[in-house]
């Protein structure tokens, strides 16, 4: 039987069935891994402990009587659905050992052959934080820089390379960037962005863009190797007017974030759910923004939700965007901007750097 080896698995995106306890999946996992147990929770735990009492043997007795046979039908019906939906995965245990190997040998006995990855869970994490080191200072990144609002995460979406840190985190990096779905573990954020280092190292030569991130994209820090080359990258500088960034915060962080409440919870309820947003997202940055200013902030928001609610348009928010980004968000990047000392290689509005960044790669 040919191993594909963990490289390609990341960068074909080949499916994985994660046979491990659920614990141990929503501890850490791969993007395209399905998590489909031989032992649940309670059973790897009672496994766990006969092991240290008894020795394995006895824990291998005992997890063979755990799976009644109603439970082992169960679990090879699930396998065999997943490898015949994915005939071209994988398996995996954590070390590539017992449980993988069960698995293996119960989908032969129903004439399915369906490769197990040696090593497991850990081999393939181990070889990730190794991607994740070595990329992180070797590849030949550009930051994609601006003030909050220009539109920096579209642009990198038009650039002929980039990692969208912010995606991989789903969080949008600000004060106000959170949304409805939670972020992943730090363990899942290094794995899924160790892939994507790995797929922009084997991509046709070029740079890479980043957007210029903070230590913290949410609750989620950069990865230190990473957050240490990125404080002296160079970057590209995205300028746009202040009417241009009301517009697009506009459309992020109201209009877009508000949709996206109602479409999952209902109007009601999202729209409660959406005004709780932002005004806990106010209180916590009231120290920095001051009493004064947050009570206009607080104004101005009511305003433009009544506006919606009464003529059923965005534009009441203006005032309210316009506060935030001139009395807080500006002068913070600009004093952070200031002491990085970046070196700025072009800067110009949304179509001049995409120009610029295409021509540079060609």
């Amino acid at each position: 039987m040919t191993v594909c080896p963990i490289e390609t698995i990341f960068l074909e995106e080949r499916p994985l069935l994660d046979v491990r306890a659920p614990v141990e999946y929503q501890k850490g996992a791969f993007p395209t891994a399905v998590n489909l147990p031989l032992l649940d929770d309670q059973q790897r735990t009672q496994v766990g402990i006969c092991y240290k009492r008894d020795g394995q043997e006895a824990a291998i007795q005992l997890g063979e009587r755990l799976l009644t046979p109603e439970m082992r039908q169960t679990r090879i019906a699930q396998w065999s659905d997943f490898a015949m939906q994915n005939p071209g995965g994988y398996l995996y245990c954590f070390r590539g050992g017992k449980r993988s190997r069960y698995t293996q040998q119960w989908l032969r006995e129903n004439s399915i052959d369906y490769p197990l990855v040696p090593g497991g869970y850990k081999k393939m994490r181990t070889y990730l934080l190794e991607q994740l080191e070595r990329y992180s200072s070797t590849l030949p990144f550009v930051l994609v820089s601006g003030k909050t609002g220009s539109g920096k995460t579209d642009l990198l979406s038009r650039l002929p390379h980039y990692v969208d840190l912010e995606a991989l985190a789903r969080h949008r990096g600000s004060s106000f960037g959170a949304t409805h779905t939670s972020q992943p573990s730090i363990i899942n954020f290094e794995n899924s962005l160790a892939i994507e280092l790995l797929k922009a190292a084997h991509k046709k030569p070029g740079t890479v863009y980043l957007e210029d991130e903070g230590k913290l994209i949410g609750r989620l820090a950069v990865p230190d190797t990473l957050r240490s080359t990125m404080l002296s990258l160079p970057c590209v500088l995205l300028i746009e007017s202040i009417e241009r960034r009301v517009e697009v915060s506009s459309r992020t962080y109201i209009a877009e974030l508000l949709n996206e409440y109602c479409r999952i919870y209902g109007t009601e309820e999202g729209t409660t759910r959406f005004i709780n947003h932002h005004k806990t997202a106010l209180q916590k940055i009231k120290k920095r923004f001051g009493t004064q200013k947050l009570e206009l902030a607080i104004k101005e928001f009511d305003t433009g939700m009544q506006l919606l609610q009464r003529e059923g348009h965005m534009r009441g928010f203006n005032k309210y965007i316009e506060l935030l980004l001139t009395q807080y968000y500006d002068p913070m990047y600009e004093y952070q901007f200031r002491s990085k000392n970046r070196k700025v290689l072009f800067s110009g509005n949304f179509k001049e750097i995409v120009d610029w960044c295409n021509d540079r790669n060609t």
